[in-house]
């Protein structure tokens, strides 16, 4: 498993006054012990990976369980992640691959926006589409 930094687990923009705090969504994606990809959105990547661990929440993992938090991106907000979990479920697993290999664990994970809506291409979804994970 990757460790995040501490900081990108949390729910709440600490930087918002308390009345206006804002949840932080994430897109994510964790590999199968089988080398499948699962992408899926949370507003905590981390704790949302320990449940699939443990056998909870996606029926992905009955017939091979999570083995490792490959990557993960913050986003606007719900809709946003929603739609950046929609593109990348649309790509091809070479290009999910890529993504994985391109991705930085080491810097802030807060720096990688979510891609705004209509951004297909900068994910690489503008490639035939011939697989899924």
């Amino acid at each position: 498993m990757i460790a995040m930094p501490t900081d990108t687990a949390t729910t709440v923009d600490p930087s918002a006054p308390a009345e206006l705090a804002v949840r932080i969504w994430w897109v994510y994606m964790v590999r199968a012990e089988n080398g499948h990809l699962y992408t899926g959105i949370s507003i905590d990547p981390e704790r949302r990976f320990r449940e699939h661990l443990s056998g909870k929440g996606a029926r992905f993992f009955n017939r091979s369980p999570a083995s490792a938090l490959v990557w993960w991106q913050r986003c606007a907000g719900h809709g946003d992640a929603l739609r950046q979990e929609l593109q990348i479920k649309a790509l091809a697993k070479r290009a999910k691959e890529r993504l994985i290999s391109q991705f930085d664990d080491h810097q802030f994970a807060g720096a990688k926006p979510c891609a705004a809506s209509g951004s297909a291409s900068k994910l690489g979804a503008n490639q035939p589409e011939t697989e899924h994970e």
